[in-house]
């Protein structure tokens, strides 16, 4: 079932996309880009995988469009307009027939919410059914992300604050 406001939001998300690609002026492009991210993030929260939609916000939508305006603050005027060639035509060909070549390849993969998915069928029913037994958390998501997964989240939240911490450094400002 499509509910009205799925289209419109899919909508918005390629016209942003399509507007931080076109546009000249590296300003509106990261904005455009920022605006992306938030579009994105509703989708991701709105396909109930609350995490990733978290995620996306905080370092696409905030963190991302931050470091990129402090980059864009610190240089001159005159080096923040695009000057790129037009598009090849190998480009205008190629990158049409792969986008449907992934919508073909798309047909494959089981549907939303099928019962049936590989991923319905290993480990899942063991997630659902144990985790308030093992974990006493009444969240199955953060149950697998806090103690199923808890290593594998360590490990990224470390590739994140790691990659924040090589951003400042990067961005830091010598003192004369």
């Amino acid at each position: 079932m499509i509910f009205p406001f799925e289209i419109p939001l899919l909508l918005l998300l390629l016209v942003t996309a399509a507007g931080a690609i076109l546009v000249k002026d590296l300003m509106s492009s990261v904005l455009l880009l920022g605006t992306y991210s938030f579009f994105l993030s509703l989708i991701w929260a709105w396909f109930g995988a609350v995490d990733v939609a978290f995620v996306e916000a905080v370092v696409g939508a905030g963190l991302g469009t931050v470091l990129f305006l402090l980059t864009l603050f610190g240089t001159a005027p005159k080096d923040t307009r695009l000057r790129r060639p037009p598009p090849s035509l190998v480009t205008l060909i190629v990158f049409p027939l792969l986008g449907v070549l992934m919508l073909y390849a798309a047909s494959d993969l089981p549907g939303f919410g099928d019962p049936n998915s590989p991923a319905s069928t290993h480990i899942s029913p063991t997630y659902i059914e144990r985790s308030y037994q093992d974990t006493h958390t009444p969240n199955v998501v953060t149950s697998v992300l806090m103690d199923y997964r808890s290593l594998d989240t360590m490990v990224e939240t470390v590739v994140i604050f790691t990659a924040g911490i090589a951003c400042a450094l990067l961005l830091r400002r010598e003192s004369k």
